[in-house]
């Protein structure tokens, strides 16, 4: 199991962060490029909890400062998205075996969707921080699906766009930030991760579900990642 002195947990949304802030009964609070920071102690683990605000770039602007401000050794996210596999129902929980952005279109040059030059169509999440998943979710007898995980700067409702993401990129479920923070988290050499429960099916029905789902499942992810910070401050101490 990995050992870290500092992890930082981000979340896109007030609704995502809400329910980790608030099994901590102290916390401190930083502003900084307009993103909200909270200072948590979990034993001898300090946590540095990230509000980013939703959507690729204040995703990346979150992780970067993470990892350059409050030099975090690890970041775990924890979220909502909408499912694409079939086999995802809403309120399921699905850990990123890799990410990509997949509203990145060269292709008129030859490339494939989802790529940058001198970057890569897909970023993979640690090993060893999804190894500490799945072992959380044996110990708590929690259903954790792995599959690949799409970025984009839209809310998919559209069924054909929705085909597209599973078609081009295998991807499970699609967000707005995983990719983002990902490719900051490879470039500055950071472990990773990102789970999220199914808020929606990116469907017609997209819009109704988030908004009836939203609270429900984003509790659920932060209750899961809660279960990994323990077993991290677990291990540390």
């Amino acid at each position: 199991m990995p050992t870290f002195q500092t992890i930082g947990v981000m979340g896109a949304m007030a609704e995502e962060i809400a329910p980790i802030l608030a099994k901590f009964s102290q916390h401190t609070q930083e502003t900084l490029g307009n993103n909200t920071y909270y200072g948590l102690k979990l034993q001898d683990l300090n946590i540095v909890l990230a509000y980013s605000k939703i959507g690729k770039v204040h995703a990346a602007t979150t992780a970067t400062t993470l990892v350059l401000h409050h030099r975090v050794q690890a970041i775990i996210f924890s979220g909502v998205a909408g499912g694409l596999a079939p086999n995802l129902a809403i309120n399921d929980l699905l850990l990123a075996t890799k990410l990509c952005q997949a509203d990145i279109d060269l292709t008129p040059f030859n490339h494939p969707l989802g790529f940058i030059p001198e970057s890569s169509v897909f970023v993979e999440s640690d090993p060893q921080l999804n190894a500490l998943a799945k072992s959380v979710a044996q110990k708590l007898n929690l259903s954790l699906k792995e599959g690949i995980i799409a970025t984009c700067d839209q809310f998919v409702s559209d069924p054909k766009r929705k085909q597209s993401f599973a078609q081009h990129f295998g991807a499970s479920a699609v967000e707005m930030e995983g990719a983002s923070l990902g490719f900051v988290c490879r470039d500055f050499n950071i472990p990773f991760c990102v789970l999220r429960s199914v808020s929606d099916t990116a469907d017609g029905a997209a819009p109704v579900d988030f908004d009836a789902f939203l609270h429900q499942s984003a509790q659920i992810s932060a209750d899961f990642v809660y279960a990994m910070l323990q077993e991290l401050a677990i291990n540390k101490s």
